[in-house]
């Protein structure tokens, strides 16, 4: 995907729903926030945008994106690419995620514009998810420099009610990447 894509899936959301403020929740939110030309490919393989409302309680917006513009729509026909509705608590987030929000808004977006994750809270959300495209993911940001190991473990350890088991899987997996104390000095 690209990011004049993700730009078209926002502002075609925000013809559809009567909700301008669309959480891009997905891998795809790092077109928000990282320049097209930096990420590796495997960063921008979906051709999906997983978009959320913060107010959506009974998951109507979210059915309304999937009706219109979601998988084997005639807009994904037509296109390639789709948008799939979410709930916001569809990703495992660390705390204070809201915070770190990036705005994603321009002429190409309008009526909508799009709140994307922040890259470390995105990688962290796809380490928890732990499939083997999300943790492919996550490693290729890491590769390219994009996102830094240190602010990944931080941010691992801000996550709440994650099963121990999961905690340690992330906490093996970014360790891989951090120098040990043998390195330091």
């Amino acid at each position: 995907m690209r990011r004049a894509e993700l730009e078209h899936v926002l502002r075609a959301t925000g013809r559809i729903v009567e909700d301008r403020n669309v959480l891009i929740i997905g891998s795809q939110s790092v077109l928000g926030t990282i320049p097209e030309g930096d990420l590796p490919l495997e960063a921008t393989a979906s051709m999906e945008v997983d978009v959320a409302f913060f107010d959506d309680p009974d998951d109507q917006k979210s059915d309304q994106i999937d009706a219109f513009i979601g998988e084997f729509s005639p807009f994904h026909e037509t296109f390639g690419y789709y948008a799939q509705g979410v709930s916001v608590s569809t990703a495992v987030l660390p705390d204070g995620w809201r915070d770190r929000l990036v705005l994603v808004e321009s002429d190409n977006t309008q009526p909508g514009r799009g709140y994307a994750l922040e890259p470390h809270d995105c990688v962290v959300s796809k380490l928890v998810a732990g499939r083997e495209k999300d943790t492919n993911f996550a490693d290729a940001l890491l590769r390219a420099g994009l996102v830094r190991p240190d602010v990944v473990a931080e941010r691992i350890e801000l996550l709440a009610d994650v099963h121990p088991l999961v905690m340690k899987r992330l906490r093996d997996w970014i360790a891989a990447y951090q120098p040990g104390p043998e390195a330091v000095g």
